[in-house]
């Protein structure tokens, strides 16, 4: 179990960071394009439902160490250093003191399995019973 705990030790890094993204991307002196890159990003990594749940084995934490990471790194490169290093400071004191979730990226979530959920069901129909 040594890496399964690696791996939630590494996805709590990962929201701490993109919760400093977010702060950044509320900064004035970030440019705008990061703004957009980053608002994507922190509005899945914060959102309580995940496109894979974690509590499915090493699966659930994929899209916390591929897709976060690779926008993260992204982001953080478009960002200013004194930008990025104010807005961490901030970060680690809110994730000391309170959980960060996002419950507009939760509502975008469930409303693409839904709407992933009602194509499949239109497709089979029009299978099986359409004539």
């Amino acid at each position: 179990m040594p890496l399964l705990s690696s791996l939630k030790q590494r996805a709590r890094h990962l929201k701490s960071e993109t919760l400093a993204l977010w702060f950044a991307a509320r900064h004035p002196g970030t440019p705008w394009y990061a703004k957009l890159l980053v608002a994507g990003i922190v509005a899945y990594a914060l959102s309580p439902i995940d496109l894979i749940p974690d509590f499915v084995p090493i699966l659930g934490y994929l899209d916390d160490l591929i897709l976060i990471p690779l926008g993260i790194v992204v982001a953080i490169r478009m960002i200013p250093g004194p930008v990025l290093e104010e807005c961490r400071a901030r970060a680690r004191e809110r994730m000391a003191s309170a959980h960060p979730v996002s419950r507009v990226a939760a509502f975008v979530i469930v409303a693409v399995w839904i709407a992933a959920a009602a194509l499949c069901g239109v497709w089979a129909y029009r299978t099986w019973f359409s004539p």
